[in-house]
């Protein structure tokens, strides 16, 4: 069954070589993150792990008996599959489509391991009691300015219907009874349940989850319609109902095998700095106006551990996680609720640019107007998504840069083939000062204004083109077979590997290489021979 708590999953990371232990004592504020990183910026994708820190400590030598994952979520898609219960892309695809369709509800306990240890009231004024507790590492040394949990699942609800959402956002470490929010953009559900407190004039109940099973953890970054409690989605992903217990000091209804949970109020009052924090966009995001969270309680398990993500710049693991969610919710949109059928995949780039701002999307014989549809339609998916579009033919590998690069130089003429399209908004991007403005735009009080744009680009082919130079299917797969038992090195092939036609070759063409690769070319030769024009 793919619904297993955290500590199973690991078990089965471990199983399957996915999990690296680390004994040595590592410093949380100076070495972990920077440790986990090099395996994105030095490791190709398959040599990427989940990481399991034994031995963790401070910057003033204190001790946690609590170990530090991360990367155990998504440190590379394989990762994400095992969590999810799934072999194969196509596979996770299916079930998260009949996970929308048909939701399974949760299910109430009265006793749950993440409220064994239950801490609240004036105990959480004593030195590791409160947020000191936890080993939360600092993700960007050297220019954050505390730590921050970023494998942080806030639930909050809506204060009308009773409707709770769960959604990941980080959260600054401010004092042992106080942990800052940053929600992200506006539109977000946790800001519009914020916003109706506030115009309540009550503070806001919520929770902060870290180390949830996998399944609410990857539903917690996806996109899910307002009003849709993702925990119905979670138990349609399982297959069965997630269990949930109610907090101590209110009704919020958190995931009963959770590691960690911090209850509290987002205060309505007031709000106040919080930042910067290196953000996915790729660059530090300056400090804002955003809400904060009163402690209330923090409960736990008794074997706890405490689960960190990467993020920052892009490929990171909340990347993963948000690429492999994005992509198929993209392909959704443009396929099925807007009926592009020549729609076959597309790919959000992630590697920098972050999923959102470079979308490519792969067709299958459009016809033109169907490739302006799709490419329209694909930067009216999200406010911030699709920067720059481009559609290409299904012979080009859209996660592959070097084959849009070369679809865009030699099937698309810019002056015909690209459209720029005003009046978008640029997101969750820099920059973040406009000339009027000293200080950072406040994510609670400021509406972004449309001064961005997009770049649509047609780079599918518009007529018959001669035949990709290499070798044909044939010949390529035989010299495959010859590689291997030479035993050489073991081929990743890319497309193109193999030479097809693109309509512009004829059948005499196709004989004269018939002929050639027989030995015959002499013969080509000679009827060559008889079409020499006289130039003196």
């Amino acid at each position: 069954m793919p619904y297993m708590d955290l500590h199973q999953h690991l078990r089965n990371l471990e199983e399957h070589g996915l999990l690296r232990r680390i004994s040595k004592l590592i410093n949380k504020d100076t070495e972990l993150h920077p440790l986990v990183r090099w395996q994105y910026r030095g490791l190709p994708e398959e040599d990427r792990r989940a990481w399991f820190f034994e031995n963790v400590t401070d910057s003033k030598g204190k001790k946690y008996s609590m170990p530090v994952v991360v990367g155990a979520l998504a440190g590379k898609p394989e990762i994400y599959y095992l969590g999810m219960g799934c072999n194969s892309a196509e596979e996770m695809d299916a079930r998260w489509k009949k996970a929308l369709a048909e939701p399974i509800n949760p299910v109430t306990v009265s006793k749950a391991r993440c409220q064994d240890v239950v801490i609240q009231g004036s105990e959480l004024d004593q030195e590791g009691n409160g947020l000191d507790r936890f080993p939360v590492p600092i993700s960007t040394p050297g220019f954050d300015n505390g730590p921050y949990t970023t494998c942080s699942h806030w639930i909050t609800a809506d204060l009308d219907t009773g409707i709770q959402n769960i959604g990941n956002y980080r959260g600054e470490i401010k004092a042992r009874r106080r942990v800052g929010v940053f929600p992200s953009g506006l539109g977000q559900d946790i800001y519009l349940h914020w916003k109706k407190a506030v115009d309540k004039g009550v503070h806001l109940p919520a929770a902060l989850v870290i180390g949830a099973p996998p399944i609410v953890s990857y539903v917690s970054v996806q996109k899910i319609p307002y009003g849709v409690d993702e925990m119905g989605v979670a138990g349609g992903l399982a297959g069965e109902p997630i269990p949930m217990v109610k907090c101590k000091t209110h009704d919020i209804m958190v995931p009963a095998d959770a590691e960690i949970v911090v209850e509290g109020y987002l205060n309505t009052e007031y709000i106040e700095p919080e930042g910067p924090f290196g953000e996915s966009h790729g660059y530090m995001h300056p400090r804002q106006l955003n809400p904060f969270m009163d402690v209330t309680a923090i409960t736990h398990r008794k074997d706890a551990i405490y689960t960190s993500w990467l993020s920052q710049l892009t490929p990171s693991e909340s990347s993963v996680i948000r690429k492999i969610g994005y992509d198929r919710l993209m392909l959704v949109h443009l396929r099925d609720e807007c009926r592009i059928t020549s729609v076959l995949r597309v790919e959000m780039h992630e590697p920098l640019t972050n999923t959102y701002k470079l979308v490519i999307i792969q067709m299958r014989r459009p016809n033109e107007a169907e490739v302006w549809r799709a490419l329209h339609a694909a930067c009216s998916f999200h406010p911030g998504v699709g920067k720059i579009v481009v559609a290409v033919d299904e012979d080009i590998d859209p996660a592959n840069e070097a084959a849009v690069f070369w679809a865009m130089c030699y099937r698309m003429k810019p002056h015909k083939d690209v459209h720029i399209v005003g009046g978008m908004e640029k997101g969750h991007a820099p920059p973040f000062l406009y000339e009027h403005e000293v200080k950072g735009t406040d994510v609670v009080s400021y509406h972004l204004p449309a001064d961005e744009s997009a770049m649509l680009c047609n780079a599918i082919l518009k007529e018959p083109f001669p035949p990709v130079s290499l070798p044909k299917r044939e010949y390529m797969e035989n010299a495959r077979r010859i590689w291997e038992e030479l035993e050489l090195p073991k081929l990743r092939p890319q497309m193109p590997w193999f030479g097809y036609s693109l309509g512009q070759w004829s059948d005499e063409l196709d004989e004269e290489a018939k002929l050639a690769v027989q030995g015959r070319h002499f013969e080509v030769g000679e009827k060559l021979k008889k079409g020499r024009v006289k130039v003196r």
